[in-house]
Parts: structure tokens; sequence; C-alpha cells
């Protein structure tokens, strides 16, 4: 198993985003059902934020009341919370009052019951510099506020520079096989070389590597992807072709698309020359966990180079963002 900061990570990451980022998060009951299915299959890494939600209500509030209840579960997660955003708004803020301000608020809201075993930006503030950001944070984990500094949508260089000053945990990026950047621009083979696991967040495409989403309308009004460039419609059906290669292989290994999907990059992550990579799937109900961390949890060689020929030959077209 891989391990962060000392601590062994199951089979799969599970993250807490989806819970809170929806305009209607299921009810504390579910959420509770949901996390304790997924530490009971392993998935022990949880992703949250000071971000997913509003500052009255997020992630960080569901936490504290589950870590209540449960407190004998708190020294099995291992708990990534980002923060660094200026409050109430997605825009960041690499200030040092900014950041312990973040970190503090944090705190105050976990109240003790769970500690914060990375902390990590949602975004590089263009108006600091990482080194300083890194500074300040690893600052704060001497004062034993945070146990380690994790990097967000940063790419290689800055990585590179960042370790320099403290030791990153971790790194989370985008990769699925709907988004495979960080295997050309340098990203992965940087993480690998500083021994960096890096997180993977969704990991199913958004849904895409689900089957639930076919085409355009099958977005919901309001929803977030029918911003994204990758979901619109034309380009949508047309990136759907990987997705239909995709289920035939999963079919014929008697596994579901999304098991295939997250297999897939558990399975990249132990290739040489390639970092330890942690996918973080979102799930609101326990359903929705099990599917994702059944079945299978690495794909063969040969299924391995089936994929890539499968990727070279239908490109996903369309930005991330």
């Amino acid at each position: 198993m891989p391990s962060l900061l000392g601590k062994e990570v199951g089979p799969t990451g599970y993250g807490l985003m989806r819970m809170t980022w929806n305009s209607q998060p299921p009810s504390e009951e579910v959420c509770f059902e949901t996390l304790n299915t997924a530490l009971k299959l392993g998935a022990n890494f949880w992703n949250g934020g000071e971000l997913y939600g509003t500052a009255e209500r997020n992630s960080l509030h569901l936490l504290y009341n589950y870590f209540t209840k449960f407190p004998e579960n708190a020294d099995k997660v291992v708990l990534s919370i980002k923060g660094g955003s200026k409050p109430g708004i997605l825009q960041p803020d690499g200030s040092e009052a900014n950041l312990r301000r973040s970190v503090d608020e944090c705190l105050r809201i976990l109240d003790g019951k769970k500690t914060i075993d990375i902390f990590e930006c949602a975004r590089q503030d263009p108006k600091t510099t990482v080194e300083q950001t890194v500074t300040i944070l690893g600052q704060l984990v001497k004062e034993g506020k945070i146990g380690g500094i994790g990097l967000s949508e940063v790419d290689a260089d800055t990585i590179r520079r960042a370790h320099k000053v403290h030791p990153i945990a971790a790194v989370e990026v985008e990769l699925s096989l709907w988004a495979t950047d960080i295997l050309h621009n340098d990203i992965a083979k940087t993480c690998a070389e500083l021994d960096i696991p890096v997180v993977a967040y969704s990991p199913l495409g958004r849904g895409a590597l689900t089957g639930t989403i076919t085409k355009f309308s099958d977005i919901p009004e309001g929803d977030f992807r029918r911003s994204l460039p990758k979901y619109q419609a034309g380009i949508l059906e047309r990136n759907m072709m990987v997705v239909h290669e995709i289920t035939e292989l999963s079919k014929r290994k008697g596994a579901t698309l999304s098991q295939v999907a997250l297999a897939w990059t558990r399975t990249l992550g132990n290739k040489p020359g390639m970092p330890t990579i942690i996918p973080i799937p979102g799930g609101t109900t326990s359903d929705k966990v099990i599917q994702n961390m059944g079945g299978i949890h690495v794909l063969s060689d040969e299924e391995m180079e089936a994929i890539d020929m499968i990727l070279e030959g239908n490109d996903v077209v369309g930005s991330r963002y």
C-alpha cells in the first residue's frame, strides 16, 4: 500500500468534495454511512476543503460532526484539506495573514476532533511565489498546526521549486482516461523523481467514465459541467468514442466502466518511472463507493496496452476548464 506522511493509504482514495459541492447534498445520515463504508473498504484518504460549501456549512463541518460521532476513526484517516482562498470566494490569497486565517479557521471548525494531515492551497496565488507560500506553510508545520504540505493544480517547475523549500507530501491534479495531461507535461515525471504521490481528482471524468453521461442533454441545467469545453454538444459526443471502447473492454473483463477507469489510474502508478497515484473518486452513497472499490484494482500489461491504443486512436478534445 502507498503511504502519506508515514500513514498507509488503502487501495483507493475517497473524495468528500462531491458531498458538499452540490446545491443539495445528502443528509448527514447518508454521508456518515458512506464514509463508514469507504473506511471499511480501505479508502482512508479523505479530501475536503474550506471551499467545498459555504463559510457557514462546508465539508469541515461535516467532518467535525462525523468524528464527533466516530472518534475512533480519526487516527485511521489521512485528511487532506484545501484552503488558501479569500473567505467566501474562489480567489487565491497567498498572503501570510490569509494562509494563517485559513488554517486556523479549518482547525477551529474541526475543534480537535481531527488533525489536518495535509493542507494545500486550492490554487497558487499569482501575486505570491510558491517559495513564499511553502515557507509560510512550512512554519505552520513546525507549529504543529498541519502535518504536511500539498500542492494543487501546479506545473512541474512549481513542484520542483516548492520541494526545494519544504518536502511536499502530495500533488493533487486531474487525471483520468479523459485527462492525461500530467503524463505529457512532466508533472508525473517530476513527482516520480521527487517521490511525491499524485492525488488524482476527477478520475471518473466528472461522470463521463461512469456511463451516466452520453450526450450534452444528460447534464442537468445549472451543472458546472455545462460550462466546460469537453462537455459541449458535439464535442462531448465525439469524446464518448473513448468511453464506448473502454466500455467494451470492461464488459470482456466482467467489470464496470468506472472500475476499469479507476484500475487504470492505480495500475499506471505501479509502472516504472511513474509516481504513486491515489485516485479520489467522489461518491455520495455507500452503493457508489462499493461499486467503485469492487471487482478489480489492477489491470494486466495486455489490458494497459489495449487502453493505450484506444487513447492513441481517439483524441479527447476540449480543454479541462
